[in-house]
């Protein structure tokens, strides 16, 4: 809404009786008046919308465009453990059994989405089940296009919400900065849940800008519905209800004790939407609550862990998010935000208590955790998004008072530095993706060169249903003692993420003894041993004794020619965000042993 517009409504909702002076006092906050949304200097609603609507069009066409360009990464395999092991897996295992997923350590609100999705599409269970045997490489690309679509819907809620708060140039400009910000860009490749959160997460922070500026029923009715599915479908979205309960005392501590006794009225309203939405999404949160709340405590202490990640950083979750911010939003939007931060909470506390706490807050406790992911700062995105926006339009606001002229370069040169970091690396991004992965091209050598059934040894870097045509040794199988020796008839397995912790140059003796002639080795697994050398001595000795004693006979690589590598890292290794990339997937080596029975 510009400011014009506002005061127009206001003064003929004024005329008519309607609303107490301390609504319109929320309603037309000073940051409202102060301009930041009429960034094209046009009072004339109709001109405004206009405008406005023409450039929401082209942020969630160019924003779904990047979403969708690259869906169909690394399929029919989904390389990514998460995607492969948890939405998609569990959505279609409800088609044998009952609507309870017996999984709660993710919430379960996405995984139904893909269930619903995945019935109505393939007609039922029979289609389903026949799709996934023989087309999975479509069913992850469905559930993958219903990501990246809830990710775009995200960005029409984000406008709104800006939209109500500060203006429609804020909306626009902060639905923009999310469209081509790298960290929502590139997990809307993926079927996770992480992306499609931002949508019902946006939804209540929309409820939320309602009750902070007109306090009507229907804005508690949004705020609680959105809390209620954003955390069923991703826990930490419960941060949005911080920005609720701002909105909320604002609304209580006006004069007027009608307004108050109306807060308490919409707590209560907000809360049962709350409750009923996420029952909605997740009812064996109820019907199987043992279960759920195991899990969910399971979970807990995961998260609170100590990072025991191989070649995971060891600088502390405040500092790995900090920097996080820099490329995954970009290092122009989030000194934006800190500036915006600033700026609504000197301008208008109310405002500034409903923005500023909740990422503070969830930075400090994420900081806190002992494991910690880029995409696991997504929740505050939107927020993040909407404070950037606002600094930038109060600059040229401040600047045009001075130099009225100056309006349209600033503004063009303030939406390039905004969105120039996120839009080279998304469309960067999206030019990996749509480039065959690595390990795709690794295995259709394979096909022609290494015979069906042969014996083979591939580390854990693709799905096991990657190397079902040959005989692949037990990569997972502790042969290994502390002292590197060999170890017979052992049964013991150990998990992915202790895989480098059963290497030793011990196994390849084993190996030419017993006829794994090819060795298949990725970088993201290489890269964790020599990333933390000292904690796996033996796995470095490993890989060392492989390549002298192995004939490198095909290497697939993700770098452009003459780049590369870029060292090994839990989100870089695996998101391709550094320019070096030229497609997804780890460097792969495939070794040719000579000794023992691979001699003949």
């Amino acid at each position: 809404m510009t400011t014009a517009e506002g005061s127009s409504r206001g003064s003929e909702r004024s005329a008519r009786g309607e609303g107490s002076g301390s609504d319109e006092a929320l309603a037309a906050g000073s940051i409202h008046d102060a301009g930041v949304g009429d960034v094209h200097g046009d009072g004339d609603g109709t001109n405004a919308r206009r405008w406005a609507w023409g450039g929401l069009a082209i942020v969630l066409a160019g924003g779904l465009g990047l979403r969708l360009w690259g869906i169909r990464q690394g399929l029919p395999y989904a390389y990514n453990a998460d995607e492969a092991d948890h939405f998609v897996p569990h959505a279609i295992e409800m088609f044998g059994h009952d609507l309870n997923p017996h999984y709660f350590a993710n919430p379960p609100a996405y995984t139904y989405v893909l269930h619903y999705l995945f019935a109505v599409w393939y007609g039922g269970t029979a289609g389903v089940q026949h799709a996934i045997a023989i087309h999975p490489g479509d069913v992850y690309t469905l559930a993958r296009v219903a990501a990246a679509v809830l990710g775009t819907a995200a960005l029409w809620l984000l406008y709104t919400t800006g939209a109500r708060l500060f203006g429609r140039g804020v909306g626009l400009l902060a639905a923009a900065i999310e469209a081509v910000a790298f960290l929502p860009v590139f997990y809307a490749h993926l079927a996770l849940n992480d992306v499609p959160t931002l949508a019902p997460l946006t939804l209540s922070l929309l409820g939320t800008a309602g009750v902070l500026r007109k306090g009507r029923a229907r804005d508690y009715l949004l705020a609680g519905v959105g809390l209620g599915l954003a955390c069923a479908s991703k826990y930490t979205a419960g941060i949005v209800l911080v920005p609720f309960a701002a909105a909320v005392a604002a609304r209580y501590l006006q004069a007027q004790p009608e307004a108050g006794r109306r807060a308490l009225g919409g707590i209560a309203l907000a809360g049962v939407a709350a409750l009923g939405a996420f029952l909605i999404a997740n009812p064996y949160a109820i019907l199987d609550y043992s279960k759920f709340h195991s899990e969910l405590v399971h979970q807990s202490t995961l998260s609170a862990e100590a990072q025991g990640k191989l070649g995971a950083p060891r600088n502390g979750g405040l500092a790995y998010y900090l920097w996080t911010l820099t490329w995954g939003l970009g290092w122009v939007p989030a000194l934006a935000a800190l500036g915006g931060a600033v700026s609504v909470w000197r301008r208008e506390r109310a405002l500034g208590w409903l923005l500023v706490p909740a990422p503070l807050l969830y930075l400090a406790f994420m900081g806190l955790q002992g494991r910690y992911f880029g995409r696991w700062l997504l929740p505050i995105f939107p927020i993040l998004c909407l404070l950037a926006a606002l600094f930038a339009l109060q600059l040229v606001d401040a600047v045009v008072r001075r130099v009225p002229r100056a309006r349209v370069a600033l503004v063009v040169a303030l939406v390039a530095a905004l969105l120039a970091q996120g839009l080279v690396y998304s469309v960067h991004s999206g030019k990996v993706l749509a480039s065959a992965d690595t390990r795709n091209q690794t295995r259709d050598w394979m096909l022609a060169h290494i015979p069906a059934g042969a014996p083979i040894v591939v580390e854990p870097v693709a799905p096991d249903a990657w190397g079902t045509r040959w005989n692949k040794y037990p990569s997972l199988l502790l042969r290994i003692s502390a002292t590197g020796a060999l170890e017979a008839n052992t049964t013991e397995q150990v998990g992915i993420e202790d895989y480098e912790r059963t290497l030793a140059p011990a196994l390849i003796g084993y190996y030419e003894a017993h006829g794994y002639c090819w060795v298949v080795s990725g970088s993201t697994e290489s890269g964790r041993a020599f990333a933390d050398p000292k904690e796996v001595p033996l796995a470095i000795a490993y890989y060392r004794e492989l390549a002298r004693r192995g004939e490198v006979v095909y290497r697939a690589s993700p770098y452009a020619h003459g780049q590369g590598p870029v060292a090994f890292d839990f989100d870089w290794s695996f998101d391709y965000y550094p320019l070096a990339y030229d497609r997804p997937g780890p460097e792969m080596t495939i070794y040719r042993l000579r000794g023992g029975r691979c001699a003949r």
